[in-house]
């Protein structure tokens, strides 16, 4: 099912792209207890985890995946990661490979629609307390990687899995790279951003690593970029095949857990034509809810000196009435 939501901008904060960069760039950090883990991957790799302390044992904890080219320590991670301890649930927050600060150790990286690292995360905290509820959150690309977990696993996901929730969602990432491609003047901003942070991490791994860097360093959107760098170190044909494997919103009609996903008409990253309307009308363990206005990871509300993030607010909100009790 799908609705609006009641979230309005504040006055002195209107427009998709001043609720972006303010969201970005100016937030206080948020101390808490967490315990950086590295985790061991069959693969050979590592992920690092950091693991948030002080709820009771057997309380429901909550897998958050972050965004392209963040990390744990991302604004928008601590946010909920916060708004989740408020409410007695414990949390495990993922670096996606190479994300941690310290390069991975194999040639690849993470991508939008690769699943196995979260499912290994899932499986490991399902081995270690069975029976224990488990969520799943994840921002932008981590929602991709969540929607897209739970829509191809479908009934086969595990019992302590209990409930989802997504922000910001490239549901479908050929119109999203094709809006971030665009000429205007803010969408060339954030795809240099971005560019400018991958390219770092490709020269970083060159020095141990055969790597595609003069191609890296030719790319000037991602549709190159994905074609240069994504598509051949994870095994796709192009950018056009990464997209249409790794996208979730063909997914989402396996989905069989309840799963909120959040969402904005203005959202500079995702256009409104991606929104998973018709999925989540035809699913009715999909929430969508869509405001008018709200940026990209963003949501940001009250006053400047105070400001609060409602889309991790209505996720913690979310995720707690759904992992207190349920059972499937």
């Amino acid at each position: 099912m799908s609705g609006a939501i009641g979230f309005r901008p504040p006055r002195w904060l209107r427009g998709r792209h001043a609720q972006t960069v303010w969201a970005s760039l100016f937030r206080m950090p948020i101390a808490l207890p967490l315990t950086h883990e590295r985790w061991e991957l069959p693969d050979g790799d590592f992920i690092d985890v950091d693991v948030l302390a002080g709820a009771a044992p057997d309380s429901p904890v909550v897998v958050v995946c972050h965004g392209l080219e963040g990390s744990s320590k991302a604004g928008y991670v601590r946010g909920l990661l916060r708004d989740l301890r408020a409410r007695g649930l414990g949390a495990v927050a993922i670096n996606f490979r190479g994300c941690s600060g310290e390069p991975n150790r194999l040639p690849r990286f993470y991508h939008s629609g690769d699943t196995g690292d979260l499912a290994f995360v899932v499986d490991k905290l399902c081995a270690a307390r069975p029976g224990r509820a488990l969520g799943l959150a994840g921002f932008s690309l981590g929602g991709n990687v969540v929607s897209k977990y739970l829509g191809e696993r479908g009934d086969a996901v595990a019992p302590e899995v209990r409930a989802g929730a997504v922000v910001s969602v490239p549901f479908d990432l050929a119109a999203c790279a094709r809006n971030l491609d665009g000429p205007d003047l803010m969408a060339r901003v954030y795809r240099q951003r971005f560019l400018r942070q991958l390219r770092a991490k490709v020269a970083s791994k060159a020095r141990t690593h055969a790597m595609p860097i003069a191609r890296a360093n030719a790319a000037r959107t991602l549709r190159e970029w994905d074609d240069a760098v994504t598509a051949p170190l994870h095994g796709f044909q192009s950018a056009e095949d990464y997209w249409t494997r790794s996208s979730a919103g063909p997914f989402l009609p396996s989905v069989r857990r309840p799963l909120l996903i959040l969402a904005a008409e203005d959202d500079p990253f995702v256009p409104p034509e991606a929104l998973p309307r018709a999925q989540a009308a035809a699913n009715p363990l999909l929430q969508l809810e869509i405001s008018h206005a709200g940026g990209h990871v963003a949501f940001v509300h009250g006053p400047p000196w105070s400001t609060r993030r409602h889309a991790e607010r209505r996720a913690a909100e979310f995720l707690v009435e759904k992992l207190r009790g349920q059972t499937f």
